[in-house]
């Protein structure tokens, strides 16, 4: 057998396993504790598109200053996320807080 030939038919099948990959990206969208309705309404309808799409989910509130004392409201802004999202995605873990930032990550349901 040609080992020219032989190269060039497993180069041929690598490149066919890569267009049937598909990759997931994580999309995050940032908001604030006391965030209102409307803007977290515009936000919830681009997570659906995006898990629509086939992407991940990440929402962020962030506290800024003195919001840290009010991390139960953040809270409160997920978990009302969460519920929203419901019939479209299911959460991978229960809301995080990591220093100024609290996430929780939606994936789409299968």
């Amino acid at each position: 057998m040609n080992y020219g030939k032989y190269k060039f038919e497993q180069a041929k099948k690598e490149k066919e396993a890569r267009k049937k990959q598909k990759s997931f990206e994580t999309k995050e969208i940032r908001i604030t504790p006391n965030i209102d309705n409307h803007d977290l309404e515009f936000k919830i309808k681009n997570a659906q598109r995006f898990l629509e799409d086939g992407n991940k989910v990440r929402f962020t509130v962030r506290f800024r200053g003195r919001e840290m004392n009010y991390i139960k409201q953040g809270e409160e802004v997920l978990n009302q996320i969460i519920t929203l999202l419901q019939e479209v995605a299911v959460p991978e873990k229960r809301p995080i807080l990591e220093g100024r930032n609290m996430f929780v990550i939606l994936a789409k349901k299968a």
